[in-house]
Formats: structure tokens, sequence, C-alpha cells
């Protein structure tokens, strides 16, 4: 089984905690958004990451994939058994998914302006959540679920931002920053973010067009130095799904 990547994509970062929750051997190429390879063209219908190769065939678009991965992969599945639930969980999960583009976007703001007009649509997916979650260890309280897997994605990056930039967005959603504190103890879920993972994330994130790049370089966060960007502002959105 291959996943085909890069690096801070965050529908690949879902797919790959999803398969380390699984505890389920794979493999990911890694390709270069600039320059696709002509047989992942063929092979992605709308040239977007991740793709899943295994002998059957190809499989596209995130959400189907971790479908797949927790039917078929391992002896246990991460989504509950009850159609109910199952159902609830999956709603939970697009919610995440809808929103990760969403914080893509705010985190490339220009100026401190533009941050705080792009801010309120990720904060009003914070507090629905929030309202949604209580002092169990994860969502469906002490066993790991693909909800959790879904929101690692958001939760991890907007703990960099913290580190880097000293930009809290979860200020203000007591129940989520602890919720961010449990999963960021979870082995699994870090695996999620490969070597080099934030390197990429800064240069492309907090570089010294950004806000918060401008920020991180004024000694705001705990971590980090700023980078001159390494891709184009419109790469993200062309090429995740």
């Amino acid at each position: 089984m291959k996943v085909v990547s890069f690096k801070i994509c965050p529908f690949v970062q879902r797919l790959i905690g999803v398969l380390e929750l699984k505890q389920f051997e794979y493999e990911v190429e890694y390709i270069s958004l600039m320059d696709k390879p002509e047989w992942f063209l063929r092979a992605s219908p709308h040239g977007k990451v991740p793709i899943l190769i295994e002998d059957r065939g190809v499989l596209f678009e995130s959400g189907p994939i971790c479908e797949y991965v927790d039917e078929t992969c391992g002896d246990f599945q991460l989504h509950p058994k009850d159609p109910f639930e199952k159902a609830r969980h999956r709603a939970w999960i697009e919610l995440a998914a809808r929103h990760y583009l969403v914080q893509c976007r705010t985190q490339r703001s220009p100026t401190e302006d533009q941050l705080e007009a792009n801010r309120p649509e990720l904060s009003n997916a914070f507090a629905t959540i929030e309202a949604a979650i209580d002092e169990q260890p994860y969502f469906s309280g002490e066993k790991l679920s693909m909800v959790d897997a879904a929101w690692f994605v958001i939760l991890h990056r907007a703990h960099i931002v913290e580190e880097c930039a000293g930009v809290d967005f979860l200020d203000g959603f007591p129940r989520l920053k602890r919720w961010q504190q449990e999963l960021l103890s979870v082995e699994a879920l870090l695996q999620s973010a490969p070597e080099g993972f934030l390197e990429e994330f800064v240069n492309f994130y907090l570089h010294e067009g950004t806000y918060l790049g401008l920020l991180m370089k004024s000694g705001r966060g705990r971590c980090g130095s700023a980078h001159d960007a390494v891709c184009d502002p419109d790469t993200l959105h062309a090429c995740c799904a």
C-alpha cells in the first residue's frame, strides 16, 4: 500500500494519522507540486493528493480512502459500529475537512487586518466542536476515533502557530484546548507529520510575506525563524482534496 503525497497537505496528514492509528504498514512517495510526474497525473483524476495505490488499483479523495483503510486494515475499526453514531462521526469529520483550507488561508494572511478578517470562519467551527466535546480524553471517550484523526490536523497546526508566532487560535475554547493537548500526546498522530514537516510548514505559512511570519520573526513565539516561501500561495488549494 502506497500513499502519494506532499508533506504539508492537511488531507494527506489525516490519512497518515489514520494509518498510524491502525498500525498498518504503508509507504509514502512524495512528489513535487511544481513538477507533477506524468504517472501521477494519469493516476489522479483531478491531479490532487492524496492517492492510494495498491494491487487492485488507485483510490483518490482522502475521505473515501480513510474509510477504506478503516474497513480493511488492521483488526479493529476506528469508526463506531452503530449506524447512527457512525453517521454522526462522519459529519464531524466533514466539518474538520471543510475547514482545512480555511485554516490554510487564515495562516497565509499577509496583514493583521486580513488575519482578523479570516479568523471568524475558523473560530465558528471551533465554537461548534467546542459545544460537542466534554471532559473525556478523546471525542468518543477513552477510545481514539476517525474524528480525532481528522481534527488533529487542525489542532496540530494551531499548536505550531502558537509555538512559532505566539498566536493561539484556540484562545477562548478551553475544551478544544484540552482535546488538543490530549491528541498531541498520542505518538501515532504525531507520526502523521513526516520528517521535514515543520520546516516546510514554516516556509509556506510563516515566511516574511505573512503576518504570522512577521510575528515569528519579531520573537512572539518560542521557536523557529522566518524563511522565504517555497510555494506559490495558490498551490495548496489546487493540490489538496
